[in-house]
């Protein structure tokens, strides 16, 4: 770890680390594993409750509404009120959610409690990133942001074939009444370990609601924000719908695999999404600390992406591919933090928390389209006779996201 923080050898910064960022991490721990979990368990519930590609699709879709309903009002209250409170908060409305789905009698049920669990996760990053430019200098953030995701995505990890072997013991009910117990336990966490704020920072400056809310259109206006935000947003949001969903099912009808490999393949995808956080801040803050734009990194990642993505139309079969491709995926496509900690330090620091769920609250609300989106595009082909999806739909779904990042690409480079 003293490798990912500079100067880690002073045991001053290893402390702040210790106590500010990881506590924050464990609700990014949360996070991750609310959004991997329905991927390894969805076909269990899928026939347990009789759901369709869309009805499926539509369950991971109203976790990720709630996600970006809840992204501007959370910022807001973010910069008002500081991370430590507003983040100890949603803890404990993501352990109700978790605790809801265990319950859950018929899918309505189960829409609600996951509709709960997007609100109470929705604040993982943007708390961690708040806390981060609190803390630490400029050239950093964006180093100790993607060391902080990095650990954090265990929870993607711990999702993927931990779950799968538990399944056949436990039941996936008993599987979101653990991720309950430790949404408490992070909450408390968090309020016996972070600091009200950082020695000598000055309390947030009280305005009239309206002028605050007002700045969200200073942001949504700027012209850095508008040419970044559409490439920012589908990249992100890619990673985050196959995810939360879709890359389950594909490698069920698509690549031929059954449970366990399908969850080892997740796990590899886990494993893609933290070496991307990772590695993508450590060279965005390289980078920044030499002058360059960090912005570079997330710009490579989107041509990767375009690239894994028409690999993946091809429909490969072979096990060895299947794990690097969707490796590939999710690790070009989690550069979004960069993106979020590089463009939140164009604006005042008391906007970070605004800017950040600007950002992500686009970025989310586009996942919840695609993961409608992939359902309705899947249910256009009639159900296979194993009951799954054909995979002409899958090549159809990812040729609509590539044209979707080409006319992005498109408007990046027409702002510059």
């Amino acid at each position: 770890m003293s490798a990912i923080i500079q100067g880690g050898a002073v045991p001053a910064i290893r402390h702040r680390f210790l106590r500010i960022v990881l506590p924050f991490v464990g609700m990014s721990f949360m996070n991750q594993a609310a959004r991997s979990v329905v991927a390894t368990v969805g076909p269990a519930m899928a026939l347990e409750f009789g759901l369709s590609a869309s009805g499926l699709g539509a369950l991971a879709a109203v976790f990720f509404f709630a996600y970006a309903a809840t992204q501007l009002p959370l910022g807001l209250a973010i910069d008002l009120w500081g991370p430590r409170r507003v983040q100890a908060a949603l803890a404990l409305v993501a352990a109700l959610g978790f605790a809801l789905c265990a319950l859950a009698p018929d899918p309505f049920v189960l829409g609600i409690a996951r509709f709960v669990t997007g609100i109470g996760i929705a604040g993982a990053l943007i708390g961690l990133i708040k806390a981060n430019v609190q803390w630490y200098p400029p050239a950093r953030i964006a180093a100790i942001t993607g060391a902080g995701v990095f650990i954090g995505a265990a929870g993607g990890l711990a999702a993927t074939v931990p779950v799968q072997w538990a399944l056949p013991f436990f039941g996936w009910r008993n599987v979101f009444l653990l991720l309950a117990g430790l949404s408490a336990a992070v909450s408390l966490w968090i309020l016996l370990s972070v600091p009200n704020r950082a020695p000598g920072a000055k309390p947030a400056q009280r305005r009239r609601l309206g002028v605050e809310i007002g700045e969200f259109g200073r942001i949504f206006r700027h012209p850095v924000f508008l040419r970044h935000m559409p490439a920012v947003a589908l990249l992100s949001g890619l990673v985050f719908t196959y995810q939360g969903l879709w890359a389950g099912p594909w490698l069920r009808d698509v690549g031929g695999l059954g449970d366990l490999p399908r969850a080892q393949v997740l796990l590899t995808y886990a494993l893609g999404m933290m070496t991307g956080q990772l590695l993508g801040g450590q060279v965005a803050s390289a980078l920044q600390a030499r002058g360059r734009n960090p912005m570079v990194v997330p710009f490579f990642g989107l041509g990767a992406m375009m690239l894994v993505q028409a690999l993946l139309i091809a429909g490969p079969r072979d096990l060895l591919a299947l794990h690097l491709l969707w490796f590939l995926f999710a690790c070009v496509g989690s550069c979004g933090p960069v993106a979020y900690a590089a463009l939140a330090q164009r604006f005042p620091p008391e906007l970070t928390g605004r800017v950040a769920t600007a950002l992500n609250g686009s970025m989310l609300a586009l996942v919840f389209l695609l993961q409608n989106l992939i359902g309705w595009i899947l249910d256009l082909w009639p159900r296979t006779a194993t009951g799954g999806w054909d995979p002409a739909g899958y090549g159809w779904a990812l040729g609509v996201t590539l044209a979707g990042q080409v006319l992005t690409l498109l408007w990046l480079l027409r702002g510059r």
